[in-house]
């Protein structure tokens, strides 16, 4: 992914809220089953971890990236982005 291409899905990240929160018991199973089932009907997805979760943030994204194929868009404090372009019902068309 370009940094054209990560600037553009930030910009479209802003508008959104999460749609999950990783809690207490940070990185479950389930938790990554429901954010891969995101990814059929979402392309761009917005996690919280939430303050009571020890683990870093930006080693949650790594791993969820991985787990579900998706890319890390950004991650700022507590949120994550994460992006993984739908080849059936594509929304975002991302620049060049």
């Amino acid at each position: 992914m370009t940094s054209k291409q990560r600037a553009y899905l930030k910009g479209l990240a802003m508008n959104i809220e999460p749609i999950f929160q990783v809690g207490k018991s940070s990185l479950t199973p389930e938790v990554t089953n429901a954010v891969n089932e995101a990814f059929n009907t979402h392309e761009l997805i917005k996690i919280a971890v939430l303050k009571n979760c020890l683990d870093d943030p930006r080693e949650i994204a790594a791993v969820l990236a991985e787990r579900t194929h998706s890319e890390v868009v950004q991650v700022i404090g507590k949120k994550i982005v994460l992006y993984k372009e739908n080849k059936d019902h594509k929304k975002i068309e991302l620049p060049r």
